[in-house]
C-alpha cells in the first residue's frame, strides 16, 4: 500500500486560497462609506484602485496609456507611398540605364516619354501601365509596385490579406471576388430583415479562410470589418491632402485591376450604415520613424481606437457604467491574457458582493444591506478591541448566579429550577466517588449533578448622542464618530442583547438613527449643535426602560448653539447664548434626577466647550474625557462597559 504524508504547503502561495477576499473588499468599501462616500462611489473607487493589492481599473488604464504611446511611436502612415516611390525610382533608373546603351531613335523616344512623366506618383504609375519596358529589372520593379498596391489595399480592409495574396494566382483573385459578392449579398439580406443564421454558417464554411479571427455570428463579423474600415478611413483623413490624393488614386487603380472597386465600395457603404457609432471622420498622428504600409498603419490606428474604447469603458465615468461593458476579447487582444484575468477578478468581486447580499440595488441607487452594516459594525468593534488590548475590565456587578451570564469558573449542586449548564466532569466525578471502584457502569443520581455558576448581567439603557454638525468633518472626526457608534451598537447587540441602545444624532435638530442610517449618513451643511434636543430624546429612551441602568454618552466637538423653542422649532445662535445653555442644562438636571450617568467625550480643545462640559460633570456626576479621534472608539466602548455597572458599583 502507498503511504502519504501531509504537511504545510511550502511551494509558494496557497493554491487553494481564493483569489480575492470579499469580506476585506467590503471593509474597504465600508471605510469609504463611513467617510461620507456613497456605496456606489465607494465600490467604483475600490474597483479603480484594486482591492488587496490586485490590479484595479486604474492599473489597466495605465497599461492602456503605455500601449497607446508605443503604438504612436511605431512608425509613419505614409510608408506605402514611400515604398511605391522608391520602387518607381528604381524602375525608371533601370530603364534609363538600359536605354542609354541603345543609340537608336526608339530609345531616345522612350527617354523623352519617361522624362515627361508627371511628378505625381499615382499619375506616373498609371501612365506607365501600358509602357513596354525594355529592362527586365525595371519591368520586375514596376510589377512589384502593382502587386504591393493590391496586397496593401486589400490588407487595409481585411487583416492578413497582404500575406495571403503574396504570389496569388488568378484563381485566388476570383475566390476573393466571390467572397466579396457573397458578403455583400449576406449583408443586404440581413438589412431586409431576413433570417441569415444558416446563410452566415454557409458563408463561413466557404470563405472562412479570409477571416482568421473566426467570427461566430454575423454581428461579430460586421463589427470586425467595420472597425477596420473606419480605421482605414481615419488613416486617409490623417494624411496631407497631397498624400491622400496620391494614395486614393493608387488604391483605385489597384482595385480596378482586380475588378473589386464596386464590391468594396458597396461593402464600405453597408458597414457605415450598420455601425454609424464608429469614428469614420477622425484622424490620428503617428510619431515614429519607421514607414508603415497601408495594412500595418490601419492596424495601428485600429488598435488605437480599440485602446481608446477600452480606456473609456474602464474609466466607468458615464451613466449606467458597469464592468460588463468592458469587452474581454478586446482587452485580451490589446493587453494580453493577464489583463483579462485581472478584469475577471474585479467582476467576481463585484458579483460576489451582490450575490452574498452585501450590496443591494434599489432603483438607480446602490445600497449597503443590513448584513453589510453588521459586518462593518463588527469590523469597527474588532478595531476598538485591538486598541483596548489588555484594558478589559469586569463586565458584571451582581454576584448571585443567573442564567443570562458568563461562566465564573465554579460550580454548585443542582437545585430544582436551575437553568445553568450542567458541569459534566464534576457530575460524573461525583457519581464515581459515590459508587467506589466497582468496575461496573457508572450510574448517575440526582445528588451527583452539579451546574456551572454564571454571573447574571444587569441590563442597561444606553443613549449614544453623536454630534452631526459640519465641524465634525472639518476636525476629521466624522469617520471616527461613525465607527464608534457602530462598534458600540455591535457590542450591545452581540455581547449584551438585554441592553437597549439608541443612537441619537444631532445638529440643529436631533433624531434617532439606525445603524444603517448612521453608516451611510452624509454630513449636512447645517449650522447648529442642539444638544438639548438630543438629551431630551435620550431621556425618552431611558424612561422606556425604567428597570435598566441608565447611561448617556455624548460625543461632540463644540458647545451647544441651538435649542428647541416652545413651539418645537430650533433656535440657533453662535456663540452660545445663556438661553441655549440653560435649556441644555435643564435636560441634564432631568436626566440626573432620573439617575442617568452622562459621560461626555470632548473632541478638540474649544475652551468654551471645556467650560460647558465641566458644568455638566459637576451637576450630573459623570465624567469628561478628551480622546483623540483615533482613540475615540476605545474610550467610548470601555466607558460603556464601566458605566453599565451602575453608580453603586463605582463608589
Amino acid at each position: 500500500m502507498s503511504t502519504f504524508r501531509y504537511g504545510p504547503w511550502r511551494g509558494g502561495p496557497d493554491p487553494l486560497e481564493p483569489p480575492y477576499d470579499v469580506a476585506a473588499a467590503l471593509d474597504e468599501i465600508g471605510d469609504a462609506v463611513l467617510d461620507g462616500t456613497s456605496p456606489r462611489q465607494a465600490l467604483q473607487e475600490l474597483l479603480q484602485r484594486g482591492p488587496q493589492g490586485m490590479a484595479g481599473l486604474n492599473e489597466l488604464r495605465r497599461r492602456i496609456r503605455e500601449r497607446q504611446r508605443e503604438v504612436r511611436r511605431s512608425g509613419r502612415l505614409d510608408g506605402t507611398l514611400e515604398q511605391v516611390r522608391r520602387l518607381l525610382d528604381q524602375a525608371l533608373a533601370e530603364e534609363r540605364r538600359e536605354l542609354f546603351a541603345d543609340p537608336g531613335d526608339d530609345a531616345r523616344l522612350r527617354e523623352a516619354e519617361l522624362d515627361a512623366l508627371p511628378a505625381d506618383t499615382a499619375r506616373a504609375v498609371r501612365q506607365l501601365a501600358e509602357y513596354d519596358w525594355r529592362s527586365p529589372a525595371a519591368r520586375a520593379a514596376y510589377q512589384e509596385i502593382r502587386d504591393l498596391l493590391r496586397r496593401e489595399v486589400l490588407d487595409q480592409r481585411f487583416r492578413g490579406m497582404k500575406q495571403a495574396l503574396e504570389g496569388a494566382t488568378p484563381a485566388d483573385i476570383e475566390r476573393l471576388r466571390e467572397m466579396l459578392r457573397d458578403l455583400n449579398a449576406l449583408l443586404a439580406a440581413d438589412a431586409r430583415g431576413e433570417d441569415t443564421g444558416e446563410r452566415f454558417a454557409e458563408f463561413m464554411r466557404r470563405h472562412g479562410e479570409f477571416f482568421p479571427d473566426r467570427p461566430r455570428t454575423l454581428e461579430e463579423l460586421v463589427d470586425s470589418l467595420a472597425r477596420r474600415a473606419a480605421a482605414a478611413q481615419r488613416l486617409m483623413n490623417s494624411l496631407t491632402p497631397e498624400q491622400r490624393a496620391e494614395l486614393e488614386a493608387l488604391a483605385a487603380q489597384a482595385l480596378a485591376d482586380l475588378g473589386l472597386q464596386a464590391e468594396l465600395a458597396a461593402l464600405t457603404q453597408a458597414l457605415q450604415a450598420r455601425r454609424p457609432d464608429l469614428d469614420w471622420s477622425g484622424s490620428e498622428r503617428l510619431r515614429g520613424d519607421t514607414p508603415l504600409g497601408l495594412g500595418d498603419a490601419t492596424s495601428a490606428l485600429q488598435e488605437l481606437a480599440d485602446l481608446e474604447e477600452l480606456n473609456a469603458t474602464l474609466s466607468q465615468r458615464y451613466p449606467g457604467a458597469s464592468l460588463d461593458d468592458v469587452d474581454p476579447e478586446l482587452l485580451n487582444r490589446t493587453l494580453g491574457p493577464d489583463a483579462t484575468v485581472d478584469l475577471q477578478r474585479l467582476r467576481d468581486i463585484e458579483r460576489e458582493l451582490r450575490r452574498q447580499g452585501y450590496l443591494t440595488q434599489r432603483g438607480d441607487a446602490l445600497e449597503l444591506s443590513p448584513k453589510a452594516i453588521r459586518r462593518l459594525a463588527q469590523t469597527a468593534l474588532r478595531r476598538v478591541f485591538a486598541d483596548l488590548r489588555s484594558r478589559w475590565r469586569g463586565e458584571h456587578d451582581i454576584a448571585d448566579a443567573g442564567a443570562a451570564g458568563e461562566i465564573t469558573g465554579t460550580s454548585r449542586a443542582f437545585r430544582f429550577g436551575d437553568e445553568q449548564p450542567i458541569d459534566v466532569v464534576r457530575t460524573v466525578s461525583n457519581a464515581v466517588r459515590r459508587q467506589g471502584p466497582t468496575g461496573g457502569p457508572v450510574t448517575l443520581s440526582v445528588e451527583d449533578f452539579e451546574v456551572v455558576e454564571t454571573e447574571r448581567r444587569a441590563s442597561a439603557a444606553v443613549a449614544l448622542c453623536v454630534d452631526l454638525s459640519f465641524s465634525m468633518v472639518e476636525n476629521d472626526c466624522w469617520r471616527a464618530m461613525k465607527q464608534t457608534a457602530l462598534a458600540l451598537h455591535a457590542l450591545a447587540t452581540t455581547r449584551f442583547p438585554q441592553d437597549a441602545v439608541e443612537i441619537i444624532g444631532f445638529n440643529r435638530y436631533a433624531r434617532p438613527l439606525t445603524a444603517t442610517e448612521l453608516a451611510t449618513l452624509d454630513c449636512d451643511l447645517v449650522q447648529g449643535t442642539n444638544l438639548q434636543h438630543a438629551l431630551m430624546l435620550a431621556g425618552r429612551h431611558l424612561r422606556r426602560h425604567p428597570n435598566a441602568e441608565p447611561v448617556v454618552l455624548v460625543v461632540t466637538d463644540g458647545e451647544p448653539t441651538a435649542h428647541l423653542l416652545p413651539d418645537g422649532t430650533a433656535w440657533f445662535y453662535w456663540p452660545a447664548v445663556p438661553e441655549t445653555v440653560h435649556a441644555t442644562l435643564r435636560e441634564v438636571d432631568a436626566l440626573t434626577a432620573f439617575g442617568a450617568t452622562i459621560n461626555v467625550f470632548m473632541l478638540g480643545d474649544d475652551p468654551r466647550l471645556a467650560r460647558f462640559v465641566d458644568t455638566i460633570a459637576r451637576r450630573n456626576g459623570g465624567r469628561v474625557l478628551s480622546p483623540r479621534p483615533d482613540t475615540l472608539g476605545a474610550y467610548v466602548v470601555s466607558d460603556y462597559l464601566r458605566a453599565r455597572k451602575g453608580r453603586r458599583a463605582r463608589r
